[in-house]
């Protein structure tokens, strides 16, 4: 994204602006919207956090984000859990009473587009981190997500999406003057000082052997499983490893081992991973626009990802990276072994995937769409803010 000045808010009479971003865990405002958040800080508007109580509430706190915790709120759909945690989202809302409820993650999006209206909230926009159906789900699944997403479509003033293919899936629900594609990022200044030695050292990995990684939470729709058959069928060429947390809350978490893969848990030293890594790999079923693969990007390492949605906006399959079928271990091991055996085809792959995240995935630049959106729709609507 070409680098643009954030619009200048200020609410009703000169005011701070009073913006609040909702997820369903705290882990998603820590992990996923730190740097937003920091725009949103550094601008000098009044930044809430709305989310379901949890560990990351001190970082988020020492960022200036003031975290108003939904007791009551779940992952699952739970229907009496849910009615408790919209009165609670009600209660906070009319409480704080924010210019901005920016919403995030599945349920959530569609609990806060709907309750945000109804509590009067001037300015409501939902970001789409990845439709939570694929095409290849059962058509009952299919129906249920596009038509919820399709209602609570029609509650928010603006809907920003991380990839063109969930725009046009939803496009007769949402019309195309209240939608914008924006992409994804992280922050890249993350990854320019890394150590590559450190985490080698501590794993025990030798000068001349090859480190392969996954990151992401230790479900099965990251595709771990087959990692780990692609990883016993290479057994030799290379140390495969994964790294993330344990999700329990979620149906295919995998609470036990798996041949051929050690698991690191989850890291506070990511940069530092990624520089120990030769070859990155994310085999996952479904991604809104991937995190982690950005990252991986953005550290110069050749990655073979699926090719879904969410992935394929990463870079092009054989100049920026591979792409393998999801749930498909057979091309998975084939793509890995490339990158083991090429070494060539390694440098190649990583210098181009660097320089298309340093082109491409810059968080801030998505921050500041996310400021020029609220601008516009307070235009809009003539809103009484101070818009430079």
């Amino acid at each position: 994204m070409p680098e643009t000045p954030a619009p200048r808010l200020r609410g009703p009479g000169g005011r701070p602006l009073r913006v609040a971003h909702l997820t369903t865990v705290d882990m998603s405002l820590q992990l996923l919207l730190a740097t937003e958040l920091r725009v949103d800080v550094e601008a000098g508007f009044e930044t809430y956090g709305i989310s379901a109580p949890g560990p990351y509430v001190p970082q988020l706190e020492a960022i200036g984000v003031r975290h108003e915790p939904l007791n009551a709120l779940t992952r699952a759909w739970q229907p009496r859990a849910d009615a408790a945690a919209g009165r609670e989202l009600l209660a906070v809302l009319r409480r704080i009473r924010p210019d901005v409820l920016h919403t995030h993650n599945p349920k959530t999006g569609v609990l806060g587009r709907i309750l945000g209206r109804a509590a009067r909230v001037p300015v409501v926009v939902n970001t789409c981190h990845g439709l939570w159906a694929q095409a290849h789900d059962p058509f009952a699944k299919r129906a249920f997500v596009l038509g919820a997403e399709a209602l609570a479509g029609r509650f928010s003033h603006a809907e920003l999406y991380q990839n063109g293919e969930d725009r046009r899936t939803l496009a007769r629900a949402v019309p195309a003057h209240r939608s914008r594609v924006v992409g994804n990022g992280v922050d890249l200044t993350r990854f320019e000082a890394a150590d590559r030695a450190l985490i080698r050292a501590e794993l025990g990995v030798a000068d001349d052997e090859l480190l392969v990684a996954g990151v992401g939470r230790r479900v099965a729709e990251k595709g771990i499983r087959e990692y780990a058959e692609a990883a016993r069928a290479l057994a030799g060429k290379a140390r495969f490893v994964w790294v993330g947390p344990d999700d329990p809350d979620k149906a295919d978490a995998l609470a036990t081992e798996l041949g051929g893969v050690e698991f690191l848990g989850s890291r506070a030293d990511m940069p530092d991973i990624y520089a120990a890594l030769d070859v990155f790999v994310l085999p996952s079923y479904r991604e809104g626009f991937s995190r982690s693969a950005m990252e991986a990007a953005a550290s110069g390492l050749p990655m073979v990802l699926s090719d879904i949605r969410g992935c394929r906006e990463i870079g092009t399959h054989g100049e920026h990276l591979l792409l393998a079928p999801p749930g498909d271990a057979r091309a998975l091991t084939t793509a890995l072994d490339r990158l083991l055996t090429e070494p060539a085809l390694r440098e190649q792959l990583g210098t181009a995937a660097r320089r298309r995240a340093l082109e491409q995935f810059d968080q801030r630049a998505v921050a500041r769409v996310s400021l020029e959106t609220y601008a516009a729709v307070a235009r809009a609507k003539r809103l009484p803010w101070l818009v430079g």
